[in-house]
């Protein structure tokens, strides 16, 4: 048997399930965080991406791989994008299929 004080509920008495839900929602600090993150990763993925495809484009791979390098930075590049205007989740799947792009694009070479 457990008391619930007044300190305990926050709002109707005897706790809704709503009450749970208000706990577990993030902030807008969060929500910034989130967007800073997601913008930040995909900027600097996009610029590795890139460098990787010039780095490539002068050496003597397969024209494949500076175009997957560049595809996969391109799609970063979108991911950053979208992370900036607060579409978080949409962001982290496009930066890990941009990832993964680069990722195959190293396996051809």
């Amino acid at each position: 048997m457990s008391a619930r004080t007044d300190s305990d509920s926050q709002g109707s008495p005897g706790g809704t399930a709503g009450d749970i839900a208000d706990d577990e929602e993030y902030g807008p600090d969060d929500a910034r965080r989130a967007r800073w993150t997601a913008t930040g990763t995909g900027a600097l993925l996009t610029l590795a991406g890139l460098a990787a495809a010039l780095l490539r484009l002068t050496g003597p791979a397969p024209a494949l791989v500076p175009v997957a390098y560049a595809l996969g930075a391109g799609v970063c590049a979108l991911a950053a994008l979208l992370g900036a205007r607060g579409r978080t989740r949409r962001a982290l799947w496009l930066l890990i299929a941009g990832v993964m792009v680069m990722a195959l694009g190293d396996q051809v070479d």
